[in-house]
Parts: structure tokens; sequence; C-alpha cells
């Protein structure tokens, strides 16, 4: 299994979509924790550990890429994550008729 196809689990695993953040990662990870953890889950105390494991495992995956991931802080790629306001001013800045 290849890193993207690890990652691509570990994502499915702990009910991702494609792009999220890392308050979402976390949030995710810890209902799911909550839910199958042994002491609370209503499946036997094996399947339910088994997959407390499984949800650790694909949790520590994705922080792991996290942590390795290279942020790209140039001007392009800053411009493609700009809010609807700010991409608004970016354009028409304080033009007359588009602006504010």
């Amino acid at each position: 299994m290849n890193k993207y196809q690890e990652i691509t689990e570990a994502r499915k695993l702990l009910e991702l979509p494609e792009r999220a953040t890392m308050e979402e990662i976390k949030a995710s990870y810890r209902n799911l924790v909550r839910k199958w953890h042994p002491d609370r889950c209503m499946e036997s105390k094996k399947i339910s550990a088994e997959m407390t494991v499984k949800i650790i495992a694909a949790y520590r995956t994705l922080i792991d890429y996290c942590n390795r991931y290279r942020f790209n802080f140039s001007q392009e790629e800053v411009r493609n994550h700009l809010s609807e306001e700010e991409w608004w001013l970016d354009r028409f800045g304080n033009d007359p008729v588009w602006g504010n």
C-alpha cells in the first residue's frame, strides 16, 4: 500500500472529507474514540477494542502526515485561499463602483 492509499484509508476511517482542518481531524477522532471505546460501546469488547486501535492508528497516520506537510506561502497559493471578501478586495480594491 502506498502512502496516498494509507492516508486515504485513515481519512475514511475517521469519516473525514478530502479537505479537513486540524480541528475537524481532532474532533472526529475524539468522537469516534468515544463512540467505540470498549467501556462505552454496545458491541462486543473485542470488536470495540479492535476498532479503537484502528481509529488511533488512523489518527496517528494523519497527524504524522500533517506534521510533515510543507506549507506553501507563495503569493499564488495564498490567493487560492482568500475568503470571498478578500477575493473581492484583491481584485477591485476601493473602486467606487465595485469596492466598499
